[in-house]
């Protein structure tokens, strides 16, 4: 079948619809999602009406307009991330995978298969129930007639943001155009192990997807920040309580930045809350990375905390919190997208979502190659 300028693809569990803007070389025919929240950004973003709100168990093939050529899936990924219960994909949340794979069944026995098919989850769906979720997902994507393979995709390759994330991708005849080789960019240590535990059936159909190595990223996460005047400081008790939760390690990091900038050197480092166990007993802790990248942006439900901004200047030390503004960014967001007005909402938006410039470098070094669209990009 001829694949038309523009081919169409589906957008499942799409959230805001960060995923579509990295596919832009794709028509978007079709998105679902549930949340009544991320159907309002969606909407606010991209018209109204452009998403179907449903569960993906209710929807039916016949629900799906046109021949997508391509279709994403974020699936919830609560159930098999490191920071939540690892239920697994016969979790409430996780388990609607499954609704989603029906649907593509659907499509392949009306003909209609998409040529190919991501899916975009936590790297601990490589671990979870013991590996048997990954392998699960590759026994169903052989049965229904597809070569797979799976690449771990760091944001933090494109955008100051330390996102890791899975993408699964099956193609149907994929071009011989396409590379089959055991060496890239996104083919990890934990790929390498997760592909070495599938059954003979299921390794059969894998494949070695893998990017060109992305350029050099230049720029780190003081350059996304807003002016310190236009944004909220903590009180002074505040934050002295907050710097109260640093470990003696992380404190000595502190000091050494605040005395970079006596030297005029300002200093920012991205700080966030996490449970560590010491002496045998459970304690918070305010960890902080000057390594010029923010930390991988959760929301509460995933088991982590907003994160925080401290900067040292002439020896001053100031904290905050991130802004959901500078959280778009992180993920890659025009400054003209349109967030949920509470912050809450919009963090929790954008922690469930996909960073657009992984989404773009991954339709562009494989995606499209693997459809045959020609190497250009749409102005």
């Amino acid at each position: 079948m001829a694949i038309p300028a523009r081919p169409g693809c589906y957008e499942f569990f799409a959230g805001g619809g960060m995923a579509g803007l990295g596919l832009e070389r794709f028509e978007r025919l079709f998105a679902n999602d549930l949340d009544p929240m991320k159907i309002a950004a969606f909407e606010a973003n991209h018209g109204a009406g452009s998403i179907r709100r449903a569960d993906v168990w209710d929807l039916t093939p016949t629900d799906l307009p046109g021949h997508a050529a391509l279709i994403w899936a974020s699936p919830p990924c609560q159930d098999v991330s490191l920071a939540g219960h690892r239920v697994g994909l016969d979790g409430a949340r996780s388990g609607a995978f499954w609704g989603f794979w029906r649907l593509i069944e659907g499509l392949v026995a009306e003909e209609r298969a998409p040529s190919v098919v991501v899916i975009e989850n936590v790297m601990g769906l490589l671990s979870s129930n013991g590996g048997e979720d990954f392998r699960a997902i590759g026994r169903a994507m052989v049965e229904a007639g597809y070569r797979w393979g799976a690449l771990e995709l760091d944001a933090a390759d494109w955008t100051p943001q330390s996102r890791p994330r899975l993408f699964i991708v099956a193609a149907r005849d994929p071009l011989d155009g396409v590379a089959d080789l055991a060496k890239g960019h996104g083919l990890s240590p934990r790929i390498r192990a997760a592909h070495a535990a599938l059954s003979r059936d299921v390794s059969a159909s894998w494949r070695w997807w893998s990017l060109p190595t992305p350029p050099r990223r230049n720029v780190d996460l003081s350059a996304i920040l807003e002016p310190d005047d236009l944004v909220d400081w903590l009180p002074p008790a505040t934050q002295e309580a907050l710097l109260a939760l640093l470990s003696p390690l992380h404190r000595r990091r502190l000091e050494a930045a605040r005395t970079a900038s006596l030297a005029g050197r300002r200093q920012v480092a991205a700080g966030y809350r996490r449970v560590r166990i010491e002496q045998g007993g459970k304690i918070q802790r305010l960890e902080l990375r000057f390594d010029g990248l923010a930390g991988c942006l959760r929301t509460a439900a995933g088991g982590s905390s907003r994160q925080f901004i401290v900067v040292c200047d002439q020896g001053e030390l100031r904290a905050r919190r991130l802004s959901p503004r500078e959280a778009a960014r992180l993920m890659g967001l025009p400054d003209d997208w349109v967030l949920p007005r509470g912050e809450t909402a919009a963090m929790k938006l954008l922690g469930d979502g996909v960073a657009v410039p992984v989404v773009r470098a991954l339709s562009e070094g494989l995606l499209e190659p693997l459809l045959g669209i020609a190497a250009r990009r749409v102005a």
